[in-house]
């Protein structure tokens, strides 16, 4: 019935039946409904219990939908660090996907009613949907605005939030390095799109187009490159580390974070789209565990602050001048302890000299010129282009 499924759905979309291709099946016992998983060489398998073989044709085309929308949202980027936020993750996406699934949408419970009034879904014949005052966001929007509610009511009781529709597990547990699996998801998704997204239905295509316009950057990879002799963060007991003062008692350990220095361009040839794109990217940076300082500069250096994860909403820009990044970076390095300096511009500048690791991120409207003479001093990893 799962391989029906996947004939009618491709039978009634060239656009999925394109992503439908090359698409492995595999039973899975363990597996509750269906789920998404990455292969070592970067294939995809949809791993799936034999029992949904039972269930009503629109459910498991459903099924297979909720999956690929996985793919098209690039979901198995963020994995999630703890069960708490498992639980939470597992809810944003499904309410993501489920909204753009007629058959789901139709019978999804709001996720402020599950919260408010603590509902539960079944995933059989009720699904998490989105708050009738968020709709058509992103995972990520819905993750932020529950822990949110969830900080207001601290007695809630986590645990109490209904599985997911589908096992999201699998598609976090790879070998296969996350640049990988998003350059061929990508480029199928943009393939697909490019030959059949005018059949689509607008909602669809808004996320997709969305979807493909993001930046492809994995920020935690490029953290751990630029991490070295890292700071002391902070400090908790442990029983695997001996005291030195008392016998028997748990001894204190250092959770070490990494310190960067982001420099952001906010001269006078930076449009507001630019601006807003390069806080987008710094707010995502912030959400891993590293300490920012960012460094706001036009001719001179016009800001310096700590930022942390949120703080985009108060963030004022300061500049409108000339362009000059090197006070910026003498600044980085002279007055900061960063172990990197990550540096947001439009590069209609002269490369300025840095004496520690760099990453220049450059806008969609960049200057080519200087990317050949960041790459031609720095290397080809020392640029990135936001899309």
């Amino acid at each position: 019935m799962i391989k029906k499924a996947i004939e009618i759905l491709s039978k009634e979309s060239p656009f999925y039946a394109y992503l439908l291709l090359g698409i492995q099946l595999k039973e899975d016992s363990n597996i509750r409904n269906i789920s998404l998983k990455f292969t070592k060489n970067g294939d995809i398998v949809f791993l799936y219990n034999k029992k949904v073989n039972k269930k009503p044709i629109w459910f498991l085309k459903a099924l297979i939908l909720h999956e690929l929308m996985h793919i098209i949202n690039q979901h198995f980027r963020i994995k999630p660090k703890n069960n708490r936020e498992k639980k939470i993750w597992d809810l944003a996406m499904d309410a993501a996907i489920n909204q753009f699934i007629p058959e789901l949408d139709a019978r999804s419970i709001p996720l402020n009613l599950l919260i408010e009034e603590g509902h539960g879904v079944d995933n059989e014949i009720m699904f998490a949907g989105p708050p009738p005052f968020m709709i058509n966001k992103t995972a990520e929007e819905y993750f932020d605005w529950m822990m949110e509610e969830f900080e207001k009511n601290e007695n809630f009781d986590i645990e109490s939030l209904p599985e997911s529709f589908d096992d999201h597990s699998n598609m976090f547990d790879t070998d296969t390095p996350v640049e990988m699996i998003i350059e061929l998801t990508q480029n199928k998704v943009g393939k697909a799109f490019n030959m059949f997204g005018k059949n689509l239905e607008s909602g669809i295509k808004q996320m997709i187009s969305l979807s493909l316009q993001r930046s492809s950057i994995d920020w935690q990879t490029l953290i751990r490159r630029f991490a070295g002799a890292s700071i002391k963060g902070e400090k908790y007991l442990t029983p695997l580390k001996p005291n030195r003062r008392y016998d028997e008692q748990p001894g204190w350990k250092y959770e070490y974070r990494s310190k960067l220095a982001v420099i952001m361009d906010t001269s006078a040839s930076i449009i507001e789209e630019e601006l807003n794109q390069f806080i987008s990217e710094i707010e995502k940076i912030s959400k891993y565990d590293v300490d920012i300082t960012l460094i706001q500069v036009d001719e001179s250096v016009t800001m310096v602050t700590e930022y942390k994860s949120g703080k985009w909403k108060d963030i004022e820009i300061y500049g409108g001048g000339e362009t000059n990044l090197q006070p910026a970076v003498d600044l980085a390095q002279t007055q900061t302890r960063a172990e990197g300096i990550i540096i947001f511009t439009d590069g209609h500048v002269d490369v300025p000299a840095v004496k520690r690791r760099v990453l220049f991120v450059l806008s969609s409207k960049h200057n080519p010129e200087f990317i050949e003479d960041a790459v031609r001093i720095y290397g080809k990893s020392s640029v990135v282009i936001l899309k």
